[in-house]
């Protein structure tokens, strides 16, 4: 059996993809490195209601592994979700956020893009209709993001601005509506100033950090297959740009994230 443990001493990976076949045949020793490294807990999230068995699975298996269901902007050749499809699967108690959703126009020429308004407002209503926060991918759409949300009340559930790549100006409205700040390895990149800028700015008690594993892995791992280990590198480079210690950022982070995503629980043997 475990020995108790320091949860606030542990990071958590606000988001990941560990259910995606490059990590999760890998599984047991992605988990054992990230206890390893000091990460406690592991939000595996959805990306369309195909693979969603499987992150709920993975969730189900794991004390310290929690799920989201919903089905990401870029994906045009998949199920659907119906807001009543959300709401019913959102219910679940080991479910703790409805995403990732949002917008992305980053692959988009003169496109009519009113089939992901509507994606994105049923995960919206579907947020607020069972009190789970909402994980928000956005790209070369901050404007049309921000507006929607705010228009349809989102700030009723809150939610997260995930592996954030805008400015000052993008992340001071999510903060007003109530929204947290994630940091992902791209926090870490010499070209990624407007980021690191936020980051430095960012108020303690609303910042997140993330892998987006199996993807985008922190300097100095860049270029290799990014896991929930190396969520402690990009940590380390936030708290260096506060002049904070990496324990002040672990323990602010992993507070927020049991704030944000309340029906998580937090459990003391998780590692």
């Amino acid at each position: 059996m475990n020995a108790p443990i320091n949860e606030s001493a542990l990071l958590v990976d606000s988001h990941c993809h560990i259910n995606f076949p490059e990590l999760r045949k890998d599984l047991p020793t992605l988990l054992e490195n990230a206890r390893r490294n000091g990460v406690g807990h592991m939000l595996c999230v959805s990306v369309n209601l195909e693979d969603y068995p499987q992150v709920r699975e993975v969730a189900d298996q794991h004390d310290n592994i929690f799920a989201s269901v919903g089905v990401h902007p870029c994906y045009e050749d998949v199920q659907e979700p119906t807001l009543e499809e959300l709401i019913e699967l959102g219910k679940d108690p080991k479910v703790v956020a409805i995403g990732e959703t949002g917008l992305d126009y980053f692959r988009v020429e003169e496109q009519d893009m009113t089939w992901q308004h509507d994606r994105f407002i049923r995960h919206i209503q579907a947020g607020i209709a069972v009190n789970k926060p909402l994980i928000i991918h956005t790209r070369a759409a901050a404007d049309d993001t921000m507006r929607m949300l705010k228009e349809q009340g989102a700030d009723a559930c809150r939610g997260v601005m995930h592996c954030f790549a805008e400015n000052w100006d993008v992340a001071q409205k999510a903060l007003d509506l109530g929204f947290y700040i994630s940091f992902s390895g791209i926090v870490t990149f010499k070209s990624a100033k407007d980021v690191q800028e936020v980051a430095l700015k960012c108020p303690l008690d609303r910042i997140l950090v993330e892998t987006d594993a199996p993807y985008l892995a922190p300097v100095p791992m860049r270029g290799k297959l990014n896991e929930p280990a190396y969520v402690k590198h990009t940590a380390q480079f936030v708290a260096d740009l506060k002049g904070i210690t990496l324990q002040e950022l672990t323990e602010a982070t992993t507070a927020n994230f049991f704030e944000l995503f309340s029906s998580a629980k937090s459990t003391t043997n998780a590692v």
